[in-house]
């Protein structure tokens, strides 16, 4: 099919079968996920446990193991690199949901971590994950020195003052004019890590890695439009009030285009990513594709 010929209907076209696919691996993940904590939980480790192992979807390490599955057949090695990332992105969430941040009471349905544990307590408890997250690619044994360090340095970047921190920053801006330019900071650069650290882990080569970085990228908007979609008409199941974006008077794309500009720029983006990656030559059977769709099949 050429490029021109594809069309995205308006609700994107998922089966139940990668909803069960998802499920089981993200059971697979979580599994592996838990092992990482100490077993004594103390105070600190009980804040850590409680946003890392809240009900998620863990979208950016499933990506990150399905990237591994398409180029190598298998996902194993990807497994530490698809931790990291949750490490990170549980660290981000208790941060931003912060008083000196968003203020937000409410993460996947539950209290924020500091409600439950105190705000110096919350702040601590996402240090120690970030920092967990390196110690984690540091200790992988089962890669080469090379991919460790190529890892660290690309959820490094992701992660800091020129990807998530910086988006953060940016978000901080009442007065900022480019809404894109802070997405693809705040929520592009880590999704983008998840598919270029898969491909890492599978010894992909450069050109490889940079075009799985622009799918990444293109899929983080995706996904943020989708987010602000949801917030207008998500429901309960988004686990937090609805309008919570609004009532923080925060930037979001449906304020900046209206809902359904919105909802087709999700569409468009999403048409063009798909073409790119149906362009890549992977080697394996995978369900890229699929959980690319199901970004906007979801209802939280």
């Amino acid at each position: 099919m050429r490029g021109r010929d594809l069309m995205i209907p308006e609700s994107a076209q998922t089966s139940d079968s990668i909803t069960d696919y998802l499920k089981a691996r993200r059971l697979l993940f979580e599994q592996e996920l838990v092992q990482q904590l100490e077993p004594s939980r103390s105070g600190l480790e009980r804040a850590m446990a409680y946003t890392l192992l809240l009900p998620s979807k863990r979208i950016r390490p499933l990506f990150c193991l399905e990237v591994c599955q398409s180029l190598l057949g298998r996902s194993e090695e990807a497994m530490p690199a698809a931790m990291a990332l949750e490490f990170v992105h549980s660290y981000s969430l208790i941060h931003d949901d912060l008083p000196a941040m968003d203020d937000d009471e409410l993460r996947r349905g539950q209290p924020t971590n500091h409600r439950v544990f105190g705000e110096a307590r919350a702040i601590l408890a996402g240090d120690a994950l970030l920092t967990k997250a390196f110690e984690i690619l540091a200790m992988c044994g089962q890669l080469a020195d090379g991919l460790r360090v190529s890892l660290i340095k690309t959820l490094s970047s992701a992660a800091g003052d020129q990807g998530m921190v910086l988006g953060q920053d940016m978000d901080l801006d009442a007065k900022l004019k480019d809404i894109r330019e802070l997405h693809l900071k705040k929520t592009g650069e880590l999704l983008a890590a998840s598919f270029v650290m898969g491909a890492i882990s599978a010894g992909a080569s450069q050109r490889m890695l940079e075009d799985f970085r622009e799918i990444g990228l293109s899929l983080g908007l995706v996904f943020q439009i989708w987010d602000d979609v949801l917030d207008v008409e998500g429901g309960s199941q988004i686990g937090k009030p609805l309008g919570s974006d609004e009532k923080n008077q925060k930037r979001t794309f449906v304020r900046d285009m209206g809902l359904e500009a919105a909802k087709l720029e999700a569409r468009k983006i999403l048409n063009e990513t798909i073409l790119k990656l149906r362009s890549l030559e992977l080697k394996f059977e995978n369900r890229l594709e699929e959980m690319a769709y199901y970004i906007l099949e979801r209802r939280h």
